[in-house]
C-alpha cells in the first residue's frame, strides 16, 4: 500500500507541474541534436502527459506500420508460396473484427494504464528527462536482457493459460484465429494484455532494481523491437530472410503459427530454447519432418 500511495503521489505531482528544461542539465553539458530534440518535447509541457502520448504513439505507429507489409503480401501472388498456412484466407471481416477489438483494447485498456507507466518508472529509477541520454551499446546489451527476462515470463505464463479454466475463460480469444495475421499479434482478452504487458514493463523494472539504471528512450526502443517481435510471430509468413534462418534460436512465425494451428507446442515468445529445454516443442519437430518427408516424396515424384 506504501508503494501505490507513493505512485498516486508522483502522478499527482508530475499533474501539477511542467518541466523546465534548463533546471535538468548537467553543468556544462551540450546536448546533441537528438537530445535537443528530445528535451524539446517536455520543455514547458507536463511531463506524464507528455510521455504517455508520446508512448502511446509510438506504440500505435510501430503496430500497425509493422503489420502494413504483411497486408501488402496478401495481395502479391508472388509471395504465396512464403505463407505458412497458405490454404488460410484473410478477409476483410477478419482483419475488421479485429480492427475493432484491438481499437477498443487500445484505447480504453491500454492508453489509460500507461498513465501510470511513469509513476512506477521513476520510482523504479528509470530517467527520462535526465540527460545524457544512453549510448548505444548501453541500449544493446539492456534490451538484450529485456528480451531474455520477458521471454521467460511469455513462456510459462503462456503455458498457464493454456490450462482449462483460463484457456476457456481467457486465453480462447487470441486463438479465435488459428492462422494468425499480424494484426491479431494483440488481439486478447483485456485480462491478458494486462498480466502479457507486465513482461515488457517488468524486464527493465528488474534491471533498475537489480543492475542499473534505464532511460525511457531504451524503453521505448525495447517496446518497439517487442512490437516488431510479436506481430511478426503472428505474421503468418516465413520468408527466406526470416531472422530464425540465421538464428536458429529465434522463435519468429514459423515457430508460433504451429501454435495457432495445432493450440499445443511453442509457448515462448522470442526464443526457441525453453520449449526445447522442458520438451513443449516435440509435436512441432514432429510436424516439421512430416513436411520435410512429404516435400522430398514430392520432389522425387517431379524427379522420375
Amino acid at each position: 500500500m506504501e508503494r501505490l500511495d507513493v505512485i498516486l503521489e508522483n502522478a499527482r505531482e508530475m499533474l501539477s507541474t511542467t518541466v523546465d528544461v534548463s533546471k535538468t542539465l548537467p553543468p556544462g553539458f551540450e546536448p546533441n541534436w537528438f537530445e535537443r530534440t528530445w528535451l524539446s518535447m517536455f520543455d514547458g509541457h507536463n511531463e506524464l502527459l507528455t510521455f504517455t502520448v508520446i508512448v502511446f504513439l509510438v506504440h500505435e505507429l510501430v503496430y500497425f506500420g509493422r503489420y502494413l507489409p504483411f497486408m501488402v503480401c496478401d495481395y502479391i501472388p508472388a509471395l504465396r508460396k512464403y505463407k505458412i498456412q497458405d490454404n488460410k484466407e484473410v478477409t476483410k471481416e477478419m482483419q475488421w473484427k479485429c480492427l475493432k477489438s484491438l481499437l477498443f483494447s487500445h484505447f480504453i485498456i491500454e492508453g489509460p494504464l500507461m498513465l501510470f507507466f511513469l509513476p512506477v518508472a521513476k520510482l523504479a529509477g528509470i530517467r527520462t528527462i535526465e540527460m545524457p541520454l544512453p549510448g548505444w551499446q548501453e541500449m544493446v546489451v539492456q534490451i538484450a536482457v529485456f528480451f531474455v527476462l520477458e521471454d521467460f515470463w511469455h513462456y510459462w505464463i503462456h503455458r498457464l493459460f493454456h490450462w482449462g479454466p483460463l484457456y476457456r475463460g481467457v486465453h480462447k480469444v487470441h486463438h479465435e484465429f488459428s492462422s494468425p495475421f499480424g494484426m491479431t499479434a494483440e488481439y486478447a482478452h483485456p485480462l491478458e494484455t494486462v498480466i502479457f504487458g507486465q513482461g515488457t514493463i517488468g524486464g527493465p523494472i528488474l534491471y533498475c532494481n537489480f543492475i542499473g539504471s534505464v532511460h525511457v528512450v531504451t524503453m521505448l526502443t525495447w517496446m518497439s523491437l517487442r512490437l516488431f517481435q510479436a506481430v511478426d510471430a503472428h505474421s503468418g509468413y516465413d520468408f527466406p530472410w526470416s531472422l530464425h534462418n540465421f538464428m536458429p534460436f529465434w522463435a519468429g512465425a514459423d515457430h508460433h503459427d504451429y501454435h495457432h494451428a495445432a493450440f499445443v507446442n511453442n509457448f515462448s515468445s522470442s526464443f526457441r530454447w525453453w520449449d526445447t529445454l522442458f520438451g513443449t516443442d516435440t509435436k512441432y519437430h514432429a510436424h516439421k519432418a512430416r513436411l520435410a518427408t512429404k516435400k522430398a516424396n514430392e520432389k522425387a515424384k517431379k524427379a522420375e
